[in-house]
């Protein structure tokens, strides 16, 4: 999926009408471009159906079938039962969650990896709220999902009737759009809506709430229908004007940083960016939900800015001259004290959606458009440039910055406690799965580790809960991703406090054959948590101790928990088992594995800016900030 354009029907896996035999799965290349101008609106192989009189339930799964859809994750219930009937005949593969949420992280994870919409169904009520996080969290972080809800009849809506809930008002606020059907006749139409809105411009969720009765409802089906969306155009291409000025102040400044956010990966730029880079000399980081989008090895990659980055990196944008900011939001996280952030650098700031342009930081050159268009014509211009006045000299930049990169590089402190560090455990996963693998991580410190230790050299192979900070993203998003591409070794990196939220998917995965990995980096805490009470809060650990790990009761004992929800299942609490629990771990391939690897509970995420101070107080360790010289 090319951010701002629909997916190429060329590249979804081809279906005839009525056909029931699942279709072969195509795995979408990493970073395909598509044909905007050759692509139809209506996702999906673009089959012309004849009008077919049946009930709004079948038009639902119509719809999806003729989408392109292969997979849903979802668990029903009386308001979507009507659905559930036909979907059993479909051809489509649905998946029975153990939980609503666990549906709507599959969905996500699911589409992340594949780059196509993501599909979850659940009924009204509490079937629709329980949706209501995952929504939230593909909302922050741009993933194109599409949520079905089933509502109770519409002659009873807002009587306050069993199982009913406003799931459109509810959600309105963390959707694209919210799209309510009473009358079976607008459900191929709105169904082929919800998709091109989560699909294009800046990718997102969308929900689609039916009433009741108008899924047993008659009505006549045929395909494809018109999208109407009046007001909806997202931009695509840079203005060429604002491009050709960007270009001039790259060539015009001496400490240029490429500032890339999560855009660049929706986008499925990251061949476009290589491009831009290697041409323009300038140094690039990645936020933590852009890495990979550019490889690690790559001798122009400083690392991950933000709270939780490199010293390389967030010295890089604090004393830059210009940021060529693409797909990323100046979030509170990347910028700490937003009037201290980067103060002496101009700003460019591409994206697609204008909403995001001077929301935090004003841009001096703000050029609205897919980053996947922008990036390219930016390349263009900055030849012409350098063609006509020579490229910059960065000497000096490279110098200190190469300087930070030897001088502070990521490592850690062995623990005095005599266990695992965690940072050793998810290394080893990284390095003894390399870069194919697919990681996926829960929230908090096991997931700043697993962006810190993990070397990242393709894009869509890191995926996690950044813009919510999600608890329990990490197993069923998990499930997603190794169901849209089965091929690859899923991880999910979960913490003791996050797998409880979520790990009931467990079972989800082992009866439909769905063997992820699992790495519970078990401190027996909430470690973030736990982590600021330590420096903040003068050790006081209120309500952070979760009795899993080492000297504990152990409740749960994650190695029989995980045996009864049939999976394989290893404990390691020493540091010469690590590699060979791993690799039981990669040689076991028909069923989940879960390794409860026991750490130390004192181990620290650094580098780490206090929230509430400037990115310039970073600190390496507790009360240690790097001592410098601006570069000349």
């Amino acid at each position: 999926m090319s951010k701002g354009s629909p997916i190429s029907p060329s590249l979804m896996a081809a279906k005839s009408a009525g056909a029931t035999k699942a279709p072969e799965r195509v795995e979408r290349p990493a970073d395909a471009g598509v044909d905007t101008a050759a692509v139809s609106p209506v996702l999906g192989p673009n089959n012309v159906v004849p009008p077919t009189v049946m009930t709004g339930s079948q038009a639902i799964v119509r719809s999806l079938e003729e989408l392109g859809v292969d997979d849903i994750f979802g668990l029903p219930g009386g308001a979507i039962l009507p659905t559930y009937d036909p979907l059993m005949a479909s051809r489509m593969n649905h998946i029975l969650v153990r939980h609503e949420q666990g549906a709507g992280h599959a969905a996500q994870g699911y589409a992340m990896v594949t780059g196509r919409v993501g599909v979850c169904i659940a009924t009204s009520g509490p079937g629709a709220t329980n949706l209501v996080t995952a929504i939230m969290d593909a909302h922050m972080d741009s993933v194109p999902m599409v949520a079905i809800t089933g509502q109770v009849s519409s002659g009873v809506i807002g009587t306050d009737a069993f199982q009913e809930a406003d799931i459109v008002g509810i959600t309105m606020p963390i959707t694209k759009h919210s799209f309510l059907v009473t009358d079976p006749n607008d459900i191929p139409h709105v169904m082929a809506e919800a998709f091109h809105l989560a699909s294009t411009g800046r990718p997102g969720p969308v929900l689609v709430d039916v009433a009741k009765d108008a899924q047993q409802g008659q009505m006549t089906f045929s395909w494809p229908p018109k999208i109407d969306l009046p007001g909806y155009h997202p931009v695509l291409r840079g203005h060429s004007k604002q491009v050709r000025e960007a270009a001039r102040l790259i060539a015009a400044a001496s400490k240029p940083v490429l500032y890339v956010g999560g855009g660049v990966v929706k986008a499925h730029a990251s061949a476009e960016l290589l491009e831009l880079a290697e041409l323009s000399g300038a140094p690039v980081v990645t936020t933590l939900m852009a890495r990979g989008v550019f490889p690690d090895s790559h001798p122009q990659h400083v690392g991950m800015p933000g709270m939780h980055g490199t010293v390389s990196a967030v010295t890089a944008l604090q004393q830059s001259d210009l940021l060529i900011t693409l797909g990323a939001r100046f979030d509170d996280r990347v910028t700490g004290v937003l009037k201290s952030f980067a103060p002496n650098a101009k700003v460019i700031h591409a994206d697609i959606d204008p909403a995001e342009i001077s929301k935090n930081r004003t841009a001096d050159v703000p050029i609205v458009g897919s980053v996947k268009e922008i990036i390219p014509e930016l390349s263009d211009a900055l030849r012409a440039v350098f063609a006509a006045s020579g490229a910059p000299d960065y000497t000096n930049w490279w110098a200190f910055l190469n300087n930070l990169k030897e001088t502070y590089p990521l490592g850690w402190t062995e623990p005095d406690d005599g266990l695992s560090a965690p940072q050793r455990v998810i290394e080893r996963i990284g390095a003894l799965t390399g870069p194919e693998g697919i990681y996926v991580a829960g929230v908090g410190q096991h997931q700043m580790w697993a962006s810190q230790f993990i070397k990242y050299e393709r894009p869509h192979a890191w995926l996690n809960s950044g813009g919510a900070g999600t608890m329990g993203y990490a197993v069923p998003a998990a499930m997603g991703a190794k169901v849209g591409n089965p091929d690859r070794v899923v991880w999910a990196i979960d913490g003791d406090g996050c797998f409880q939220m979520t790990n009931q998917e467990l079972a989800t995965c082992a009866i439909n054959n769905i063997p992820i990995k699992v790495a519970i980096i078990n401190n027996s805490s909430l470690g973030m948590v736990r982590q600021w009470q330590t420096l903040f809060y003068e050790g006081r650990y209120s309500n952070t101790d979760l009795n899993t790990g080492h000297g504990t009761i152990r409740i749960p004992d994650f190695v029989k928990l995980a045996d009864a929800y049939g999976c394989a299942s290893f404990r390691c609490d020493r540091d010469e088992d690590i590699d060979a629990t791993i690799q039981k771990a990669l040689a076991i391939n028909d069923r989940p594995v879960v390794i409860d690897f026991v750490v130390s509970p004192n181990s620290m995420v650094w580098p780490m800016v206090p929230a509430g101070v400037s990115n310039d107080q970073i600190q390496v360790a507790r009360n240690m900030t790097p001592e410098w010289e601006e570069e000349d």
